[in-house]
């Protein structure tokens, strides 16, 4: 049976990592390419582990100012890849990364060494981002940091890494540098991106039910303090709706049963007085109306008297 090119991959990943399994991980020098408030956060939390550790950063004021904390300033792209075993990038997009990498001195450079991926991308990005860099003979994790810069080396702080196991088993020493959660989601390279979506597309959707529920009681003259108290009572409530829901999802369990919390129509009573709220207040119902339009789905679709649940069914 022929290897296919995803067989290939795979096993050049296992052949870098036992070569480099057997080394201390913690002499490997590292380079961090992109000094924003999170990358000089990774920078420092290199330096402070005692890692050897090159920067770079298009504005030089921001490479220099690790300089006093005892980086080593890479004139370079080119020379900080040259200098390290391990390539951090955090710049804004993968593209940008594209722009700096995909350059015959600087892919030169990664030959033979792990690029770790800390920059914005999408799982399809990240999974092009791996086959080019398997193309180059250079190893390659993707990481989503699950942290704001203050929890960067932290005990708390996460980032996820996904990619080869044997990657990242052999470098996880220096990825502890990082914080001390560092957590492997899967050998698809895409999932460490999709899963760092679908927590800050969890999150947003808090953040954009604060606007509303700020929105509400200020309309209906409600000190937003007495609101805080009264979420932070109902919070127990909301959780246990929210895990209930993701197991209801994964087993696909969506018709209404014994443990059925509220049934879709339930909740569409209530969220019917939410949206004549909104329009006898004049407040904005861009959202509520996003959401009205999946409880019709699910209604049309006769899934009324099921579990809210099944509106899962009609997210794709």
């Amino acid at each position: 049976m022929r290897a296919t090119p995803r067989d290939r991959r795979h096993a050049f990943y296992r052949s870098r990592a036992s070569a480099l399994s057997g080394e201390q991980s913690m002499s490997a020098i590292v380079s961090v390419v992109g000094l924003g408030r999170m990358g000089s956060a990774l920078a420092r939390a290199f330096l402070k582990a005692g890692i050897t550790t090159h920067v770079w950063n298009r504005s030089p004021d921001k490479a220099a100012a690790l300089a006093s904390q005892g980086a080593i300033l890479a004139p370079s792209v080119a020379a900080a890849a040259a200098a390290a075993d391990i390539v951090v990038v955090c710049v804004s997009t993968y593209a940008d990364s594209d722009r700096l990498f995909r350059v015959p001195e600087v892919a030169a450079a990664l030959r033979g060494k792990l690029i770790v991926q800390l920059s914005s991308g999408s799982p399809n990005q990240a999974r092009e981002q791996a086959l080019w860099a398997a193309g180059n003979g250079t190893s390659y994790l993707d990481g989503a940091i699950m942290a704001t810069p203050d929890f960067i080396g932290q005990p708390g702080g996460t980032v996820l890494y996904s990619g080869p196991r044997a990657l990242f088993d052999a470098h996880r020493p220096v990825l502890l540098a990082l914080g001390g959660n560092p957590q492997f989601v899967g050998e698809d390279v895409g999932h460490a991106s999709a899963l760092d979506l679908s927590l800050l597309g969890q999150m947003w959707g808090a953040l954009f039910g604060q606007f509303q529920a700020a929105a509400i009681c200020q309309a209906e003259g409600i000190a937003l303090d007495l609101f805080e108290e009264h979420r932070l009572a109902f919070q127990p409530v909301v959780e246990g709706a929210v895990v209930d829901l993701v197991t209801r999802i994964r087993d696909r369990r969506f018709a209404a049963d014994v443990q059925t919390l509220a049934s879709l129509d339930v909740h569409y009573g209530a969220f019917g007085l939410l949206l004549q709220l909104c329009s006898e207040r004049g407040l904005h119902d861009l959202v509520p109306r996003a959401q009205d339009s999946l409880f019709r789905k699910a209604i049309e679709a006769g899934h009324r008297q099921d579990d809210f649940a099944a509106i899962a069914q009609f997210m794709r």
